[in-house]
């Protein structure tokens, strides 16, 4: 509904085993007659990993990436009986199928971008889902 957006919390850090996330919480009121399917069909993929502008970012990502992201960037959350919904952007995925694990990660490649930090970032993400997956199959 406009004018119900909000922002509570912006650019929080959060800190993680590999990595750091700037978080931000926004906040509003879905217009009357839309439903939580039709916001996650404006607002996904985020820009975040997509990039700008979208629509030919996301032309350039089919040409170049050879596997869909599925899951990967796209939304994990709820829609509540209520009427209330959460969700969050799946940055980074491992899925087990026919006995193989596939993990997706990646990072923000800007313009300036050193290609080798971006590389080395990306395998830090991945190889943390590894070592989750690792210790899991232990018992940790």
């Amino acid at each position: 509904e406009p004018g119900t957006v909000k922002v509570g919390e912006q650019f929080v850090i959060e800190r993680y085993s590999h990595v750091m996330h700037i978080v931000s919480e926004v906040t509003g009121t879905l217009k009357a007659g839309l439903s939580y399917s039709d916001v996650l069909r404006a607002t996904f993929p985020a820009g975040t990993v997509s990039g700008a502008p979208k629509i030919r970012a996301l032309e350039i990502i089919r040409e170049l990436e050879p596997v869909k992201r599925n899951v990967y960037s796209g939304a994990v959350g709820y829609i509540g009986w209520h009427g209330d919904a959460d969700t969050a952007i799946a940055i980074r995925t491992a899925v087990i199928q026919d006995g193989y694990l596939y993990v997706q990660a990646g990072g923000g490649v800007v313009y300036d971008s050193d290609p080798d930090a971006e590389w080395h970032e990306t395998m830090n993400k991945g190889r943390a889902l590894f070592r989750a997956v690792a210790q899991a199959a232990k018992g940790l």
